[in-house]
């Protein structure tokens, strides 16, 4: 939570600083009534941000909201019922909104054609995640040297989440085994009790090669047999083991 919070101050900072305007972060979960988003609409100021992360889970009336404010500046308010409903327009200063999503193909195609600029992240590289670790190591009162924090960043996939977990998991091992700095040995060894190996592999990632290495000559496999032979159900290999892999280059999608 402190690590939440003080990203999101350094995101208002920014934005404050750079361009004197306010940054309003939420994510879609939030925005579950039409209200929700209307009251966040009304209270903008000229050049003001609207971050929205989760984007692809807005609610359908929520999201149809969205289209005229993107398009025009304008949201549509109905008032009243039956009889008397009436439909009122109010002009919105100009804003900017920022949707962060890890499933594009799950906006909708009217609300993805209507952002003007649609970027994808690549995955950190292991100097760029060293940083991100010894920023969190500050803020945890820890001390990590260079090479220990490069020995965490190589084995996080790339993905700062999993360095800052690491980190924490890391911390907790040199309270009790180590004394001083986490520096390279220690980080390898604490990672090595958590069967993190130097390829950022888990003993669940290498039971999935094993299966598919000793038992099917290294495939090609269906993700049906995959999940007969482990025990795992397919969502669970599709979204927690198989991406991961595959980005690793340790799977290979099928040539068709």
């Amino acid at each position: 939570m402190v690590l939440q919070v003080w990203v999101k101050q350094r995101w208002h900072s920014f934005w404050r600083a750079e361009m004197g305007v306010n940054c309003k972060i939420t994510s879609a979960p939030a925005l579950e009534r039409p209200r929700d988003i209307l009251g966040l609409l009304v209270s903008l100021k000229p050049g003001d941000i609207i971050f929205i992360d989760e984007i692809h889970r807005l609610a359908r009336m929520t999201e149809e909201i969205l289209y005229p404010a993107m398009e025009d500046y304008r949201l549509d308010i109905t008032t009243g019922k039956g009889a008397s409903t009436k439909t009122r327009s109010l002009q919105l200063p100009k804003f900017t909104l920022v949707g962060a999503t890890t499933k594009v193909g799950a906006l909708s195609s009217p609300l993805r054609d209507r952002f003007g600029l649609i970027q994808r992240l690549r995955f950190y590289e292991p100097d760029e995640l060293s940083q991100i670790v010894l920023r969190t190591a500050h803020l945890l009162q820890t001390v990590v040297t260079d090479d220990g924090a490069l020995e965490i960043a190589r084995r996080s996939r790339g993905t700062p989440r999993i360095a800052n977990r690491l980190l924490k998991r890391v911390r907790d091992y040199a309270e009790v085994k180590a004394a001083g700095a986490i520096n390279q040995s220690v980080a390898a060894e604490a990672l090595s009790l958590f069967q993190v190996d130097p390829c950022g592999l888990d003993w669940t990632d290498r039971r999935m090669l094993s299966v598919m290495i000793e038992q099917f000559n290294g495939g090609p496999v269906g993700i049906e047999t995959m999940a007969a032979a482990t025990g795992e159900d397919i969502q669970t290999i599709e979204e927690v083991y198989e991406l991961p892999l595959l980005n690793a280059n340790w799977l290979s999608a099928p040539h068709t």
